[in-house]
């Protein structure tokens, strides 16, 4: 099967023209969604990224959103960390560790997709409609089936 998909910012691009169908706001500059209880849903895309940095960011739960020519520091209901290539496990493992942190963080592994086969692992325990509606995305438009790699227990109540 030759399996093309396209490079992680077009793929997103396109995402975000399906949000904006939604009535969900997007930006042209940032790949976050907006959706209408005033939720922001961040996407970072990248190669790789430290364990230290990694857990910054997903702890810190801000993002920037530009607003003209300046920009104003959000908080983030959730953050989909997007891997063209594979995360590195010690970042699966703090995940797995935190259920806190897993609840509001996604990990898409789509090294696979871009080796040619349709498959994402991914790493999602949030309660977000965008990550939902992502995966379902990749799924229908792309042909790309998305596999949990892990399932949390469930909160402790």
């Amino acid at each position: 099967m030759n399996l093309s998909i396209p490079k992680v910012w077009e793929l997103l691009d396109r995402f975000k023209g399906q949000c904006q169908l939604r009535d969900w706001k997007t930006s042209e500059h940032e790949d976050w969604v907006k959706t209408g209880d005033d939720e922001y849903h961040n996407f970072l895309w990248i190669q790789t990224v430290h364990p230290s940095t990694f857990e910054k960011i997903a702890v810190n739960h801000k993002c920037a959103i530009r607003k003209g020519v300046s920009y104003q520091v959000v908080d983030v209901s959730y953050t989909a960390w997007l891997f063209p290539q594979s995360p590195p496990e010690n970042l699966i493992q703090t995940i797995k560790e935190n259920p806190e942190l897993s609840r509001r963080t996604a990990i898409y592994d789509l090294s696979q997709a871009y080796s040619g086969k349709p498959l994402c692992l991914k790493l999602n325990e949030t309660e977000s409609m965008v990550f939902k509606e992502f995966e379902k995305f990749l799924e229908e438009e792309l042909g790309i089936k998305v596999k949990p790699v892990h399932k949390l227990p469930p909160l402790k109540t």
